[in-house]
């Protein structure tokens, strides 16, 4: 026996907490019976498990790295008016999803699989999973600016604090930052960079934990990851 949720992730509908939203939304039926409680379980060999309408089976794991260009969004939303980063893996079959999210404006790496527990563990703020980004941003960063950011900024959902905030270069039209976040809230770097006056031009993901961007992933290309990164990515969820 298994719990729904897990069987959902499993199958590559996403994060588990986004397969407990597809439950709770009356998504989801057990040989033609509506589930919509949490801590469902089923026997995957026996029961016929759908979501909006369409048969669910296991998948094959697939773990991809992708440096994501600007102007597409990482949705799976089938009807966005954007471009999809998923779309840029247009030969596999399976159903795969974003790791989190890199706004639309900004570039860099982003994981893409059909794993849902892995996507939890990278996605959950409790793991602190670092990601680390290069931002240039608009007029001369001075030190005071920057002992700022590393005391935290305040946004709607409270303290926005990175992890550690780095000086690339400073011009007297523009700086470039590096910085590196344990946990993402929405547009998170743009907002707080706004706060002290120094709006963002250009922001690109180039660090995901162990994963680093190579010169040889080109924008808009992706590589399949490796057993041994895989693993890593594993062992670094549990350790935070």
């Amino acid at each position: 026996m298994e719990r729904l949720h897990k069987f959902l992730a499993q199958a590559g509908l996403g994060s588990r907490r986004k397969c407990e939203s597809l439950i709770e939304s009356g998504r989801v039926s057990i040989d033609g019976k509506r589930v919509t409680k949490l801590g469902h379980m089923i026997d995957p060999g026996r029961d016929n498990v759908y979501c909006d309408g369409e048969l669910i089976k296991k998948q094959k794991k697939i773990y991809f790295l992708l440096n994501k260009p600007r102007g597409y969004v990482c949705t799976n939303v089938a009807k966005s008016r954007d471009p999809r980063a998923i779309d840029l893996l247009n030969h596999i079959e399976q159903r795969v999803y974003t790791v989190g999210r890199l706004d639309k404006d900004s570039e860099g790496l982003i994981i893409i699989t059909n794993d849902g527990e892995l996507a939890n563990l990278l996605s959950h703020p409790r793991y602190g999973i670092e990601k680390t980004y290069q931002v240039v941003v608009k007029g001369r960063v001075s030190d005071p600016a920057i002992r700022v950011l590393k005391r935290g900024v305040w946004i709607s959902e409270g303290k926005a604090m990175p992890a550690r905030v780095k000086i690339i270069s400073r011009r007297y039209k523009h700086s470039a930052l590096e910085i590196v976040l344990r946990e993402g809230k929405n547009r998170e770097i743009r907002r707080i960079l706004a706060k002290i006056d120094h709006p963002v031009i250009s922001l690109k993901r180039i660090k995901i934990g162990p994963l680093k961007m190579h010169y040889s992933l080109r924008v808009g290309k992706y590589r399949a990851l490796s057993k041994e990164e895989v693993k890593s990515l594993y062992s670094l969820a549990v350790v935070n």
